[in-house]
């Protein structure tokens, strides 16, 4: 495995299809990361971290629906920034998800935040991926 984000955000799409409820996905920092903005974003409805199994852990995320049209609150997840391709943003060229209405996830030097954020804090740094 050389993109672990990468299926991080595969894992959680192709939950998402399948319309399960919970996706488990092996831990790491970075994803916990992530994790976290997607939970605090309304986009998932919740998770924890499992440690106790191995020595990775594994993160289950509990997917967000809509009561009653049953229509995911993800619609879409993008990879931006891959292991061949990395793809860096300045706070003047900071990319805008869907003219404002979804997120751009980004690793920057005061740690993983969106591009809202990032401008607020006058950071930029690695696109991860699109949520919307």
């Amino acid at each position: 495995m050389t993109d672990t984000i990468s299926d991080y955000l595969t894992r959680v799409r192709n939950a998402i299809k399948a319309n399960h409820r919970v996706v488990e996905v092996p831990a790491s920092n970075l994803k916990k990361e992530i994790t976290k903005i997607l939970f605090e974003k309304g986009y998932i409805l919740n998770y924890k971290f499992d440690d106790a199994g191995n020595q990775q852990g594994v993160i289950k995320i509990a997917l967000k629906y809509h009561p009653v049209t049953k229509q995911p609150a993800i619609r879409g997840l993008q990879r931006i920034s891959k292991p061949g391709l990395r793809k860096y943003s300045g706070v003047d060229l900071m990319p805008r998800v869907l003219n404002g209405l979804g997120i751009a996830i980004l690793s920057t030097s005061k740690g993983v935040m969106t591009d809202k954020e990032a401008r607020k804090e006058n950071v930029g740094g690695e696109v991860l991926c699109y949520v919307y």
